[in-house]
């Protein structure tokens, strides 16, 4: 256990600030254009796995009775990339449509953007969902900024009323199912996260005695906020400006779809019969402790304890062990490169998702229904 007062350091803080190393490179590509186009994916999946390779895992736990007032340097990492985001993206198209144009060809835009969308999704959709768990109003507005940003501001609604509330059943869409290759899960997820959206607010309202099209329907401000940030895409950068802010967007969709297939693949809660399920468990998500991938994704992999506990904010979120969560055998990075691949992928994960069946559900023999979500839909 990491004392409070050592959470509290800078020098504990600083490794989860990485990801502004990504700002620099991404501006690199801008200027220089050629081979430098390609460096902000190549840093954020082969040098953080690397990384991971080299300096193992991170298993500690900070004390949990740390105060919120000594969180400032963890904070405030989430708090600045917002505005960095946003200026970052907004220059860029600015730049590539103006006076950038003349050297950068339409094949080193079209891959220096599917970079920018790497970092707005690795990142930049990471960030928000940090933030979109917060009491705080302004932080959760800065989540809606960024999601606004990859025009996937439905996340919020999704992540918070269905997911986390549905995950491991077939009413959450984002929940993989097992031998579900992602090409298959993508199409899928696109859709289903999006219905399933608006639905839950569509009921909250009508819970309310309200209609769905009541103002105080979040989906207006989504709305709202994408629609501003793909008009200033036009006013800076005209057609080809909106085309590339758009591709950016879809790219950082697939990167945090791809998070989200690994991240629960083929783990389902026991239906108890009726419509009800078991209580989330611990055991419900896989984990990674790989401590460089940790670091860029302010601890995302310790995905069981988020579940527990969703508005833990990420220095304080539990490691646990393969006694209790099962585990990935590589961080997320190399993780979603192998899913990209259906027969690596399923190679890898099918035999862990058979042994975590046999460890903690020996009781169920048929697991049809489960592997195609064809249970009863919670009450």
């Amino acid at each position: 256990m990491i004392p409070a007062p050592q959470v509290a350091r800078l020098s504990r803080a600083m490794p989860f600030w990485m990801s502004l190393l990504l700002i620099p490179v991404a501006i690199l590509g801008a200027l220089h254009g050629g081979w430098t186009v390609v460096l902000l994916p190549v840093m954020t999946w082969y040098f953080f796995s690397i990384l991971d390779a080299f300096l193992g895992l991170y298993t500690e736990n900070a004390d949990l009775e740390t105060p919120e007032d000594q969180l400032t340097w963890y904070k405030a990492i989430t708090l600045i990339w917002a505005p960095l985001q946003f200026a970052l993206l907004f220059w860029m198209i600015w730049y590539v449509t103006g006076p950038g144009d003349a050297h950068l060809s339409a094949l080193e835009t079209i891959v220096l953007f599917f970079g920018i969308g790497v970092i707005t999704g690795t990142v930049g959709i990471n960030y928000s969902h940090e933030l979109m768990h917060q009491k705080d109003r302004g932080e959760r507005f800065l989540g809606d900024l960024l999601l606004a940003m990859v025009l996937y501001s439905h996340f919020r609604s999704e992540h918070l009323q269905v997911h986390h509330r549905h995950v491991g059943t077939p009413r959450d869409p984002v929940t993989a199912r097992y031998n579900e290759g992602f090409h298959r899960f993508f199409p899928r997820v696109l859709r289903g996260s999006l219905l399933s959206a608006f639905r839950a607010e569509r009921d909250m309202l009508a819970r309310k005695g309200q209609p769905w099209h009541n103002s105080r329907n979040p989906f207006f401000r989504y709305w709202a906020l994408q629609g501003v940030m793909a008009l200033l895409a036009v006013l800076i950068g005209g057609w080809i400006g909106l085309a590339l802010f758009v591709w950016q967007a879809f790219v950082a969709i697939w990167q945090l779809e791809l998070v989200n297939y690994i991240e629960h693949y083929g783990l389902t809660r026991k239906h108890l019969g009726n419509g009800k399920y078991e209580h989330v468990q611990p055991r419900h998500s896989w984990n990674a402790a790989h401590k460089a991938s940790n670091w860029l994704l302010i601890n995302l992999q310790r995905h069981s304890d988020h579940h527990y506990k969703p508005d833990r904010r990420f220095p304080l979120l539990q490691n646990y062990t393969e006694a209790d969560a099962p585990q990935l055998p590589y961080g997320y990075p190399l993780m979603t490169m192998a899913a990209m691949v259906p027969p690596v992928w399923r190679r890898v994960m099918n035999p862990r998702v058979r042994r975590w069946r046999q460890m903690y559900y020996p009781e169920i023999t048929d697991w049809r229904p489960y592997n195609r979500a064809q249970n009863p839909v919670p009450r």
